[in-house]
């Protein structure tokens, strides 16, 4: 096919300024779609209301005491490995993140 290079180019805002207002309402229609998409994995069953009674629970991990190498952290209260103590004043173990 020959193409004309000397003849005005024309962009898709000339074409849509040109189009008929039942050309527009059809093309809206067809880009907008009624479905919504559903989660099926998220359903009702799955979220927990706030105060939910829990008392029938149980832990699903083990929770194991303080090991050697370890200190809890006298401003945070967490417990932290050696190797994050930054300082000691008085016996009280101050981890890096409070330091």
């Amino acid at each position: 096919m020959a193409t004309d290079y000397d003849a005005p180019r024309r962009s898709e805002a000339d074409e849509l300024a040109e189009d008929s207002l039942e050309e527009l309402k059809a093309r809206r229609n067809e880009t907008q779609s009624g479905v919504v998409d559903v989660d099926e994995d998220a359903s009702a069953e799955n979220f927990e209301l706030p105060g939910a009674d829990l008392s029938g629970e149980e832990l699903t991990f083990k929770v194991l005491p303080k090991q050697a190498d370890e200190f809890t952290c006298s401003k945070c209260f967490l417990v932290h490995h050696r190797s994050r103590l930054a300082e000691e004043v008085n016996g009280q173990y101050i981890c890096r993140d409070c330091a």
